[in-house]
């Protein structure tokens, strides 16, 4: 019985492997003319496709996934991987009207999944993938979708910051570097970014990008304004 359910389970990914990624943000940049789409073989690890590690962080973040690659999964290489500055490829404006105080805005549309950081003048600081709440959660047998409107970060905290409820029941799922916003919904580092909506509502984002803006950015300011919206 195992065997038959092996031997199942491989002719799902053999015949309907592109279906199983279709949803990813990959599947978006592989319309693009400036990218070659690229089907990940058996074997292939992220270190072992890109050797250097400053083309292995800008794919990875174009592409909006730290997780660890399959089999049939297909990923986006700009067609030019001699330009690794993450900056010229941001979705997001460089300059927007000065609030006179930062603002992280954050976009979980499944054409953007990303955040964006601005300085008081209005100059956007850093940016990153992000991935928000699934539209349903069989654990806990409803919708998760992320909270959307203005907040502010309210709390925050370090490495070892841990979740309270999940997995359920149990609670102590790594939210490293997490920043509160609304009730118990946090930005927080993970490594479990997969190109698309996959939380319980928080927003995952890079781990060096969660301690960027809990230690950098935000350092000790209190209550800076967290937008976060399902437009593109």
């Amino acid at each position: 019985m195992r065997a038959f359910i092996s031997a199942i389970l491989v002719f799902l990914l053999l015949f309907f492997g592109e279906s199983l990624y279709a949803d990813t943000y990959s599947s978006v940049l592989c319309k693009n003319p400036n990218f070659i789409c690229y089907k990940v073989k058996r074997g292939d690890t992220w270190q072992k496709l890109f050797r250097d590690p400053e083309q292995k962080d800008l794919v990875m973040r174009l592409n909006r996934m730290n997780v660890q690659l399959e089999r049939g999964m297909r990923i986006a290489i700009p067609k030019d991987l001699s330009n690794t500055d993450i900056m010229s490829y941001a979705p997001f404006p460089k300059q927007i009207t000065p609030r006179g105080q930062k603002m992280i805005f954050v976009s979980l549309n499944s054409k953007v999944l990303a955040w964006a950081a601005y300085d008081e003048n209005g100059e956007l600081q850093h940016w990153g993938p992000a991935s928000g709440g699934q539209g349903w959660c069989p654990d806990v047998h409803r919708a998760c979708h992320t909270s959307t409107g203005q907040f502010a970060v309210y709390h925050k905290e370090g490495a070892g910051c841990v979740s309270s409820k999940f997995p359920v029941n149990r609670g102590g799922a790594p939210m490293p570097y997490c920043m509160f916003f609304h009730g118990g919904f946090a930005l927080h580092g993970s490594y479990e970014v997969p190109g698309y909506n996959a939380s319980h509502g928080c927003v995952r984002m890079f781990v060096p990008d969660a301690k960027w803006l809990n230690q950098e950015f935000l350092m000790d300011d209190d209550n800076v304004p967290v937008i976060i919206s399902n437009q593109i």
